[in-house]
């Protein structure tokens, strides 16, 4: 699934990173918890969370995580764009609750990491 076809199911908007919409990605996780986030070492995992903070983006660098979907509706700070745009991390926003993004994803076919 690419990342064009994510956004479009969670009927969210890519906030950064919008030219890698072709990005395919294989499987998801969600999680609020930063240290569950670094115990994962799959690629081409897109990464759901209603964290919107510097370390969001810092765990996401640190476990080779490139696309980030921001639930919840949270507003994403000019300062969490640059820094996501620095690291080449996508981020995605939508404003479905983290467990209808997770379902809406699984239903269209997007599996758990596990």
């Amino acid at each position: 699934m690419t990342v064009d076809e994510i956004a479009g199911i969670v009927n969210g908007r890519i906030v950064c990173g919008g030219d890698l919409g072709d990005q395919q990605i294989e499987c998801a996780f969600a999680a609020d918890l930063m240290s569950d986030v670094l115990t994962l070492t799959q690629d081409n995992l897109l990464f759901i969370t209603g964290l919107v903070t510097a370390q969001t983006i810092r765990t996401a660098v640190v476990a080779d995580i490139r696309v980030v979907l921001i639930v919840r509706g949270k507003s994403v700070p000019q300062s969490i764009i640059d820094l996501a745009r620095a690291n080449d991390v996508v981020l995605i926003a939508t404003d479905y609750s983290m467990y209808r993004a997770s379902g809406e994803l699984f239903a269209a076919g997007l599996p758990p990491i596990y």
